[in-house]
């Protein structure tokens, strides 16, 4: 028997990534899963991935920033399977529509359409999904939510305003949604996850491994995390083991927002890049 025996759930982004991993374990512990992305390729590999270990799951086609695919996606869940019991809100895109990444600009740097996406994708997307999603757990008589926030909700560095802006905002809109439905037998929590290495991350990392290293180096662990680390988080929240949780941002992270130390790990990892000679295991 499984934690999630006769539950259903949907997971945005669950194609790769932290998504992607936890889509595998909600079915691994006997969830139905939607796995809602835009990357149609990668939600059918994974797709496949959970069919093949004995899984049952669904994959869909959503932009989380497009409000009809939303109402689809947990509208699809519901006819296909008659109930929805987790939302998994993890889903989020790194390249503005200007081309730009989501991640790195200011105030002055940053353009409207690349605020209002960032934005929409980041916040407006978690509102929607509770939007559909909180009306079909109430007939069921209760459900869980969790929503992917990031220690950038907690800490802020210099070129992170949509990020951190959006990830705080999502801390917020958790708490307030834990409370208004409340007693509708909905949980909705949060998770604060640090440095996960997902599987693009791991190319990239693969380029340059001191400085992964180095971003190792700044955590108390002395490791960064990877996708499954987050998914058994989420799990955790979703099962009866948190009955009496609701309301809280988990930090999932090493140990990295106990000190002040990611500013430190950014100029590093950038000092790092600019004088190839630092690029050295013999350093660290």
């Amino acid at each position: 028997m499984g934690k999630f025996d006769g539950k259903v759930a949907v997971v945005t982004g669950g194609a790769w990534g932290i998504g992607g991993a936890t889509a595998r374990k909600l079915a691994s512990e006997g969830a139905k899963v939607t796995i809602a992305d835009i990357d149609d390729d990668a939600a059918q590999a994974n797709l496949k991935r959970i069919t093949e270990a004995g899984g049952t799951a669904n994959a869909v086609h959503a932009d989380v920033g497009q409000h009809e695919d939303i109402r689809r996606m947990i509208e699809d869940t519901t006819k296909m399977w008659g109930r929805l019991d987790i939302l998994v809100n993890n889903a989020f895109g790194v390249v503005n529509p200007s081309g730009s990444l989501a991640t790195r600009a200011n105030a002055i740097d940053t353009l409207e359409e690349d605020f209002d996406a960032g934005i929409a994708l980041l916040v407006k997307s978690i509102f929607l999904g509770a939007k559909y999603a909180v009306p079909v757990m109430r007939e069921n008589g209760g459900g869980s939510i969790v929503n992917m926030a990031s220690v950038h909700g907690l800490t802020y560095a210099p070129g992170w305003m949509v990020y951190e802006t959006g990830k705080t905002a999502v801390i917020g809109l958790t708490k307030q949604l834990a409370t208004e439905y409340g007693p509708d037998g909905i949980r909705v929590n949060a998770i604060n996850p640090g440095h996960i290495v997902t599987e693009k991350l791991e190319q990239l990392w693969d380029k340059n491994p001191s400085g992964l290293k180095l971003m190792a180096h700044q955590y108390p662990l002395r490791k960064t995390g990877v996708p499954d680390d987050i998914a058994n988080a989420v799990a955790f929240l979703c099962s009866e083991d948190a009955s009496f949780i609701t309301g809280h941002a988990l930090t999932v992270d090493g140990g990295l927002t106990i000190q002040i130390q990611e500013n430190l790990a950014v100029r590093m990892i950038e000092f790092a890049r600019e004088n190839p000679e630092f690029n050295n295991p013999n350093y660290y």
